[in-house]
C-alpha cells in the first residue's frame, strides 16, 4: 500500500492531473487581462485620455505581433471607436472575460470533483478489497465498527482532496501570484506591501495550525473509539441487561464524549483565533493601499486608474491566498488521515490476490487426500491448541473428531477449513498448500460449518444459496435505455480501478446444488432442508406471510380447493370443531370482536385500526346502530374484571400472556381511568377515554378471555352491524378493506388465514401444531408445497440474522454448507445449541444423505456426542491439543483408554 497521499494520487490520476494543470494554465492569461481592464477603461473612456478632440477616435482589437524569422505579422488591424463605443466595446470585452473566467472555473471545479469521487471510490475498494484478504487472525484484533467508520468516512476528504492535490496550489497559486504581479507591474512599492503582508500570511499562519493538526487528529481517534465503543454496545446488549452493566456503560460513554468534548472547544478556540489574525492580516493591506495608494495618487506618482486596478486586483488577491493555506491545511491533515488508514490496513502477510481471483469455470473435483503434517496452532496469547499433529483423510472417508472442549478438535477442524491459518506445518491435497489453494477451490469443493454463524441482511433464500454465489453465470437482459447506463457505469468503474461485474447478473451455480436452473431450484433445496430439520420452520414462516398471488399464482389458484381439502380432512379425523369458519350471517366466537365487526382485513399501511376508527363512515355506523355505547359499556366491564384480577401481580407473570387488549404497563393507566370515569356516563366521557375504554372490547374474545360479556343480543347486533358497514361501505375504504370471501384469495391475509377461512378453537390442546401438520402433508398432495416453502424463503432474516433463533441459524448455516455438495465437508460442532436427541437425528441424516446416488465426500466432524462416532469410518481422539488416539469405533470402544471414558 503506497505510504504517501500525494504518491498515492500521482500514480492513479497523473494523466487526469497534467490535463487540468494544463487548462489551469490556459486560464491564467483571462484571468490576468481581466485586472488590466479596469484600468483601461478609467483612464481610457471614462477620463478621456487619448480622447482630447472632439470626433476623437482610438483603434480597438489591434492584432499584430513581431514573430521570429517572420517579422512583423498583422493579424487584425481593428475598428476605430469614439470614446463613447470605446467606453461600451471595452465593457462587452471585461463582460466576456468575467464570464470565460467563470466557464474556466465551473470546468476546472466539476472536473476536479468527478476525479476526486473516482479516486474516494477506487480508495474505499481498495480498502474492502485488503479487508477481504486480512490474515483471519487480524480480525480479532479490530472492531468491525473503527474499520467501517475508517472506510466509511475518515477517506472521505480524501476523495475531495484529491481533485485539489495539484490544482488547487497551481490554479490558487497562479492566480495569486498573477494579481500579486500585476499590483507590481502598476506600482513597486504597493507590490512590496502586498507581497510582505502575503509573506507573513504564509509562514505564520502554517505554523499556528500545526496545532489545528494535532487536535483534529485526537478529535478523529477518539470519534473512531466511540464508533468502536457504540458497536461493541449494540453487540454485547444481552451481557450489559444480564449483568446489570448499563450504567458502566453510560459512565464511560460519558467520560468519552467529555473528552472529545474538551478536544472539540479547544479546536474551535485555536481555530477561530487563527481566522482572526488571517482576516486581520487581509484587511490590513486595503487600509494601506488607500493611504499609501491615495497618497502617491496625490502626488501625481500614481494615476487613479492604476489606484483603481490595484484595488481591485488586491479584492481578488486575499481569496486564492486564503484558500491557497486552506489547502495547505488540508494536505497536512488529509495526509495525517491517510498515515492513519496506512497503518490500519497495512496488514502483512495479506492473502494473494491471485488466491481470490474469479473463476467462471467449473471447478473440478478433489480426488487427492487430506494430508496434515506436523501442524501446530496458537492462540492469539500464543497458547498452544494443536501441538505437531499429523494424519490422512481420504476423499471418500468419514472421520469423527471427539475430544472435550479445549482438547485442540475445534482449532483442528478450523485449520481445516482455512479458518485459522497454521504456526507450523502443513496441510496440503496433491502436495499443494491448502492455504496456496485458490478459494475458487477451497470455497467450492471443501464446505465449513461450525456454531458461530452470520447472516447478511436479506431474506432466507439469499442467505441459504450465498454459497453457490462463486462468479456470475448468465448476464442480465437489458432493455436500451438499461444497457446505455450499464455501459457508463461499467466505463466509470474500470476508471476508478473498480471491477465490472455485474451485480444484477444471475450469480447461483445451479449445477453445485444439483439443479439445471431456477425452476428446479427448490428440488434440490429441500432434501437439504429436511435434512438439517427446518422445513417445517419454514413452512411457518410462510404460513405467517402474506402471498403475492402475481407471483405464486398457483396457491392463488387453489386456496380454495385447499379449503376444502382441509375440512373434508379435519372431518375425516373427527377434528371438525377444531376451526369454526367465518360465515358472513354467523358470528364466529373465535374470533375478535374488532374482526367479527370488520369482517375482511385492512390493506395495510395504508389502512390501520386508528385510522378506520376515526373515518367519519366507521363513526357514523357505531352511533346509528348504537355499538358505541355497547362496546363501551363491555369495554369498561373488561377493563374492571382486567384490573382486579391483575393488578397484584408482578408485569412479568405469565397470566399477562393471556391478555391481548392489556399490558403489565396499561393496568396502573386503566386503573386510574376506571376512577375517573366511575360516575360518568357515555355522553361525559372525552373522545379519548373512549377510544382507550372501546379498544379493550375490540381485542376480546370470549372462550379466551372468559369475562361472559358476550351475550347473544350482542353478537347479533354486531353482525347486523356488520351488513350494514359492507352494504354501503364508501370507496375510498372498500379500496383498503377486502371482505372475506369463501371462494377466493385474500391477498392482505396470511397463508395461515386464507387456508383456514376460520379461527382454530381455543379449548382444543395442540391445536395448532395439529392444524399445521394437515396443512403440511395438503400442501405436499397438491403438489404446492414447493410453492409454500419458496415463500417461507422470502422471509426477511434481519441484521445478522437476527430475526432467526439460535438454533435456526445453526440449521441454516449447516444447510448453507451442504447445498455446495462439496467433496470435503468438515463441521465443527455445528449444532450446539440444539439437544441432543435433534442433534443425533440431524447427524444421521447428513451422513446418510450425503452417501447417496454413489457420491460419497469426506466427511470431518468434531462431535459433541462421542456414541455418533460408531457412524464413522474412524475416529481422532484429541487431548490437550495433540491426537490421543486413532482407530474405529470397534477398536478404540474395547480399548480401555479416553474413549471408552467419553462412551460413559
Amino acid at each position: 500500500m503506497e505510504k504517501s497521499l500525494a504518491r498515492y494520487i500521482w500514480k492513479n490520476t497523473r494523466l487526469q492531473q497534467l490535463w487540468i494543470l494544463a487548462v489551469v494554465a490556459a486560464s491564467m492569461v483571462p484571468y490576468f487581462l481581466s485586472f488590466d481592464l479596469p484600468k483601461q477603461i478609467v483612464n481610457g473612456p471614462i477620463q478621456g485620455d487619448g480622447f482630447e478632440g472632439p470626433g476623437a477616435t482610438q483603434t480597438f482589437m489591434h492584432i499584430a505581433y513581431d514573430l521570429p524569422l517572420i517579422g512583423h505579422v498583422e493579424f487584425f488591424q481593428g475598428l476605430q471607436l469614439n470614446r463613447f463605443q470605446m467606453l461600451m466595446a471595452l465593457s462587452l470585452v471585461f463582460l466576456a472575460l468575467v464570464v470565460l473566467n467563470g466557464l474556466f472555473k465551473f470546468y476546472i471545479n466539476t472536473y476536479k470533483g468527478r476525479l476526486g469521487e473516482r479516486m474516494l471510490r477506487r480508495i474505499r475498494f481498495e480498502l474492502i478489497d485488503r479487508v477481504l484478504r486480512f490474515p483471519p487472525i487480524h480480525f480479532k484484533r479490530v472492531k468491525s465498527a473503527e474499520i467501517a467508520t475508517m472506510i466509511k468516512d475518515e477517506v472521505e476528504p480524501m476523495g475531495g482532496f484529491t481533485g485539489d492535490a495539484f490544482v488547487s496550489p497551481a490554479l490558487l497559486g497562479g492566480q495569486a501570484i498573477t494579481a500579486l504581479a500585476f499590483i507590481i507591474v502598476q506600482n513597486f512599492w504597493l507590490g512590496m506591501i502586498a507581497a510582505g503582508i502575503v509573506g507573513v500570511q504564509a509562514v505564520v499562519i502554517p505554523r499556528m495550525r500545526k496545532r489545528l493538526l494535532d487536535l483534529g487528529r485526537q478529535r478523529q481517534l477518539t470519534a473512531r473509539e466511540l464508533s468502536g465503543r457504540v458497536g461493541e454496545i449494540v453487540e454485547g446488549i444481552g451481557t450489559i441487561h444480564g449483568n446489570d452493566t448499563s450504567n458502566l456503560e453510560r459512565a464511560d460513554i460519558a467520560s468519552r464524549l467529555g473528552r472529545i468534548f474538551s478536544i472539540r472547544y479547544d479546536l474551535y478556540q485555536w481555530k477561530f483565533l487563527v481566522k482572526f489574525i488571517n482576516n486581520f492580516l487581509a484587511q490590513v493591506t486595503p487600509f494601506l493601499f488607500y493611504a499609501i495608494g491615495g497618497y502617491l495618487a496625490l502626488q501625481g506618482r500614481l494615476d487613479i486608474g492604476q489606484l483603481v486596478a490595484v484595488i481591485s486586483a488586491y479584492k481578488d488577491l486575499p481569496g486564492p491566498l486564503k484558500e491557497l493555506i486552506d489547502w495547505d491545511q488540508m494536505r497536512q491533515d488529509v495526509q495525517v488521515k491517510y498515515q492513519q488508514v496506512y497503518e490500519q490496513f497495512n496488514v502483512e502477510p495479506l492473502i494473494d490476490s491471485r488466491i481470490q481471483e474469479l473463476a467462471t469455470a467449473p471447478v473440478g473435483a478433489l480426488t487427492s487426500a487430506l494430508v496434515v503434517t506436523n501442524l501446530s496452532l496458537s492462540d492469539d496469547s500464543g497458547a498452544r491448541l494443536v501441538d505437531h499433529v499429523s494424519v490422512e483423510i481420504k476423499p471418500n472417508e468419514t472421520v469423527a473428531i471427539v475430544g472435550p472442549n479445549g482438547s485442540g478438535a475445534e482449532a483442528f477442524a478450523e485449520a481445516l477449513g482455512r479458518m485459522v491459518w497454521p504456526d507450523s506445518g502443513r496441510i496440503t491435497i496433491d502436495g499443494r498448500d491448502l492455504l496456496d489453494l485458490p478459494e475458487s477451490i477451497t470455497g467450492r469443493r471443501i464446505s465449513y460449518a461450525s456454531a458461530d454463524t452470520f447472516f447478511f441482511h436479506g431474506t432466507l433464500a439469499s442467505n441459504l444459496l450465498y454459497g453457490l454465489k462463486h462468479a456470475p453465470m448468465t448476464d442480465p437482459i437489458y432493455d436500451e435505455r438499461e444497457a446505455l447506463e450499464y455501459k457508463w457505469h461499467s466505463a466509470e468503474a474500470e476508471k476508478a480501478g473498480n471491477p465490472t461485474l455485474d451485480l444484477n447478473s444471475d450469480w447461483v451455480d445451479y449445477k453445485a446444488a444439483g439443479a439445471s436452473g431456477p425452476e428446479d431450484l427448490l428440488k434440490a433445496i429441500r432434501p437439504v432442508l429436511d435434512a438439517v430439520l427446518i422445513s417445517q420452520d419454514i413452512l411457518d414462516l410462510a404460513l405467517r406471510s402474506t402471498v403475492n398471488t402475481d407471483v405464486h399464482v398457483a396457491l392463488g389458484d387453489h386456496v380454495v380447493a385447499l379449503r376444502a381439502s382441509l375440512r373434508d380432512r379435519l372431518r375425516d379425523e373427527g377434528l371438525d370443531t377444531i376451526v369454526v369458519p367465518f360465515d358472513f350471517d354467523a358470528y364466529n366466537g373465535q374470533a375478535t370482536v374488532g374482526e367479527n365487526l370488520l369482517f375482511g382485513t385492512m390493506k395495510r399501511p395504508l389502512m390501520t385500526n386508528r385510522r378506520l376508527a376515526a373515518h367519519p363512515y366507521f363513526q357514523q355506523l357505531f352511533r346509528e346502530t348504537g355499538l358505541s355505547t355497547d362496546l363501551y359499556a363491555m369495554g369498561l366491564e373488561i377493563a374492571e374484571n382486567a384490573v382486579e384480577l391483575f393488578h397484584d401481580l408482578p408485569p412479568d407473570h405469565p397470566f399477562f400472556q393471556q391478555l391481548t387488549f392489556m399490558t403489565a404497563d396499561d393496568i396502573p393507566t386503566y386503573q386510574a381511568l376506571l376512577q375517573k370515569l366511575q360516575s360518568r356516563r357515555f355522553e361525559d366521557a372525552t373522545p379519548e377515554e373512549r377510544s382507550a375504554i372501546i379498544r379493550l372490547s375490540f381485542a376480546y374474545i370470549e372462550p379466551r378471555h372468559r369475562f361472559g360479556l358476550l351475550t347473544d343480543e350482542l353478537m347479533d347486533k354486531i353482525v347486523s352491524a356488520r351488513k350494514q358497514f359492507h352494504e354501503h361501505i364508501p370507496a375510498d375504504l372498500a379500496e383498503l378493506i377486502e371482505r372475506y370471501d369463501a371462494e377466493r384469495f385474500t391477498p392482505s391475509a396470511s397463508l395461515m388465514d386464507n387456508v383456514l377461512f376460520g379461527r382454530i378453537a381455543y379449548q382444543q390442546a395442540d391445536a395448532s401444531d395439529r392444524i399445521r401438520g394437515i396443512m403440511g402433508e395438503l400442501f405436499d398432495a397438491l403438489d404446492l408445497y414447493d410453492d409454500v416453502l419458496s415463500i417461507g424463503l422470502e422471509f426477511d432474516v434481519g441484521s445478522g440474522g437476527k430475526r432467526l433463533t439460535m438454533v435456526q441459524r445453526q440449521k441454516l448455516n449447516l444447510a448453507r454448507a451442504l447445498l455446495k455438495r462439496s467433496d470435503y465437508f468438515i463441521f465443527n460442532r455445528p449444532l450446539s445449541a440444539l439437544d441432543q436427541r435433534v442433534q443425533d437425528q440431524i447427524t444421521h441424516n447428513i451422513i446418510e444423505g450425503l452417501h447417496e446416488e454413489g457420491h460419497r465426500p469426506a466427511i470431518i466432524w468434531v462431535l459433541s456426542n462421542a456414541r455418533l462416532a460408531e457412524m464413522f469410518d474412524r475416529i481422532l481422539l484429541f487431548d490437550r491439543g495433540g491426537l490421543a488416539e486413532a482407530g474405529n469405533y470397534p477398536e478404540l470402544s474395547e480399548k480401555n483408554g479416553m474413549f471408552k471414558e467419553l462412551l460413559s
